[in-house]
């Protein structure tokens, strides 16, 4: 299956041409998923602040104003608690409305909306009212975005009731993912990593969903199981090649939506390794990588050769400075070093 594999070098995207295959970025896959439904489904709108931008969210939205219009693709003020009320109120009234939000760390001022309104209506009324929101929401680094612009709150929404978290790392997945959100029928989190947007993958041209709560096997293998999340997917697929040549035989785990979360393939992995890594691109302390950790511990126990060891963001602020930054962000070498602990032993 094409689409499950990560390309990195260019001995993966030699291999993939070889093969006939479509590979274009995740910002491509975004655009071409929501033009596709703009097209197919009057419903839908996009509403945000500078969708309509000559840079389009990162180019995630570029051309769409001109070729559907201002009452599909709307351009809004800064106002994030507002725009909420406005997204939410009109999914309530039949709409499906994809709310573009460009950086994550300010949708705690949306919070009241989208956690005691949009993922609770369903419930209170017995299934009369529905809540088709979906919430693209912007991640992680650049360099200079600091404290207050690059954060990852992921973690945070799988603790709401009512609310789906898709956490995309491939461009195919993207697309599908973000299709499959739009129709869903209820309030769901599609967050994107920045530094993901120029990444290339297989991306079919038709109209097709990805799965919730169904995880992908990135790379088999044997020794240890490492569970990535979003941009350290594309890290953990590193570090299993350099383990590989040291002899240590690592399988990757995507878990592509972390809620609902796919425990089932990350538990038969772990009872087949007997070690586990969890690589996050968020914060360790009370993220989405302890919660998988506490279900392994929970119910793979017996299976356990070792702890389960965690690589995620320290507890602190992000810092501007690039010397401080790579310090502060975790990539392959860390996942790396954190698998030869389990099954070495090493320092």
């Amino acid at each position: 299956m094409p689409w499950t594999k990560v390309l990195i070098d260019k001995q993966d995207f030699e291999a993939s041409e070889k093969e006939g295959l479509r590979n274009i970025t995740y910002r491509a896959a975004l655009l071409e998923a929501q033009r596709q439904l703009l097209a197919t489904s009057p419903e839908v709108y996009l509403i945000g602040e500078g969708i309509d931008d000559p840079g389009g969210v990162f180019g995630s939205t570029v051309g769409l104003a001109r070729e559907f219009g201002p009452d599909r693709v709307m351009d809004m003020p800064i106002a994030e608690n507002g725009l909420t009320g406005i997204a939410a109120g009109s999914a309530m009234c039949g709409m499906r409305p994809v709310f573009i939000h460009m950086r994550m760390d300010f949708l705690p001022m949306c919070l009241d909306q989208i956690v005691n309104h949009a993922a609770k209506w369903r419930y209170m009324t017995g299934g009369k009212v529905t809540v088709p929101l979906v919430i693209r929401s912007i991640i992680g680094r650049g360099w200079g975005s600091a404290a207050q612009h690059s954060q990852a709150l992921h973690g945070l929404f799988t603790h709401f009731a009512g609310l789906k978290v898709v956490t995309p790392a491939t461009p195919y997945d993207a697309k599908g993912l973000l299709i499959a959100a739009v129709r869903d029928g209820g309030p769901v989190m599609f967050c994107e990593h920045r530094w993901l947007y120029d990444f290339k993958g297989y991306v079919p041209e038709e109209i097709y969903e990805a799965p919730f709560g169904k995880a992908v096997v990135r790379k088999e293998g044997k020794d240890i199981t490492i569970v990535a999340v979003s941009l350290m997917v594309y890290e953990a697929v590193k570090a299993a090649r350099e383990l590989e040549k040291d002899g240590i035989s690592a399988e990757v785990i995507d878990p592509r939506t972390i809620k609902p979360l796919d425990m089932e393939t990350i538990l038969a992995s772990v009872r087949k390794t007997g070690r586990l890594v969890i690589a996050d691109v968020g914060g360790v302390m009370t993220g989405i990588s302890a919660e998988i950790a506490a279900q392994a511990a929970e119910k793979a126990f017996g299976a356990l050769k070792a702890p389960v060891l965690r690589v995620g963001l320290p507890d602190v602020p992000t810092p501007a400075g690039a010397e401080l930054e790579k310090a502060f962000y975790p990539g392959a070498a860390d996942i790396k070093k954190a698998a030869e602990r389990l099954v070495r032993g090493a320092n």
